[in-house]
């Protein structure tokens, strides 16, 4: 069985929940929905925050397990190394907020990624104690075994990123099943004002839902699986949010900004997809905007 398939089994072993449940319902509690919540999910940023965190104590412990092979290096190797520690503190904390508002399989692999990664930090810090006494061959000892924890964990991390869609956009995947012709979505006259109305496009096997809102003469529209893990935004309602007119998820209440889709409101990171809109005979029609032909 290959590494990933072995990941794979690991994120079916319903056991692991009776640890882990507890433990997000504690980084919920602690991070409670806010704006410090959004920055950690990367609302502001449009896409997630915790990939371009985890490059600095990445980067920082690597090239300092390079510099640890030169010994005049070493001096600057302690350097990258503290500085790793110290930037792996808001990396975790952004992780743990995404993490909170995963699937379940996400959050069963993600405990196993945080685990590594608290173990490796752990290494580290113990690493810079170790150089501080002058016992710098324990310190290398440390930091290699950290490097290799830190590695084995961002496999997983990148598993859970590219095989579970953790953090990809939900929305972006259910577009491109949709045709690229105009699609005949009924008489303006047929839609409900202020409240999103279900309606289906053409996809290449299946219909693809849509979420349609009106709004008097304007009418926005929208893939409706939300780009956070696919809830039915068509299910969902139209509310003021910090300012701007949204369509609210009935799964975990990211706001998209109505007029371009961008998230006002997380745990949606991701913009939704919003489609081209043009009145014809008093028909709306839409299609996917020109990125997705």
């Amino acid at each position: 069985m290959s590494l990933m398939g072995i990941l794979d089994r690991v994120a079916d072993v319903s056991a692991f929940d009776k640890v882990i449940e507890p433990a997000r319902k504690a980084v919920q509690g602690a991070l409670k929905p806010g704006a410090f919540k959004d920055f950690l999910h990367g609302t502001w940023l449009g896409h997630p925050l915790h990939p371009v965190m985890v490059q600095v104590p990445v980067g920082s412990w690597v090239s300092a397990g390079l510099l640890d092979a030169i010994p005049p290096m070493r001096p600057a190797a302690t350097l990258l190394i503290g500085t790793g520690v110290a930037a792996a503190v808001p990396a975790a904390l952004s992780g743990a907020a995404d993490w909170s508002e995963q699937g379940t399989g996400v959050r069963r692999l993600g405990a196993l990624h945080a685990v590594l990664n608290t173990a490796a930090l752990g290494f580290y810090v113990g690493s810079l104690v170790a150089r501080s006494r002058g016992r710098g061959g324990l310190g290398r000892v440390l930091s290699y075994s950290g490097l290799g924890l830190a590695g084995g964990s961002a496999a997983i991390g990148g598993h859970m990123s590219y095989a579970q869609s953790s953090g990809a956009s939900h929305a972006a995947t259910a577009v491109r099943g949709l045709t690229t012709d105009w699609i005949d979505l009924g008489p303006l006259d047929d839609l409900a004002e202020g409240r999103p109305t279900m309606r289906t496009g053409k996809g290449g096997s299946m219909a693809v839902p849509l979420a349609v809102v009106r709004r008097g003469a304007r009418v926005d529209v929208f893939v409706s699986a939300c780009s956070h893990l696919s809830g039915p935004l068509d299910e969902g309602t139209v509310e003021t949010v910090r300012g701007s007119e949204c369509l609210v998820c009935p799964w975990h209440g990211s706001a998209f900004d109505l007029d371009n889709g961008e998230p006002r409101c997380g745990p949606a990171a991701n913009p939704q997809e919003k489609l081209e809109v043009r009145m014809e005979a008093g028909h709306v029609m839409a299609r996917v905007p020109s990125r997705h032909r």
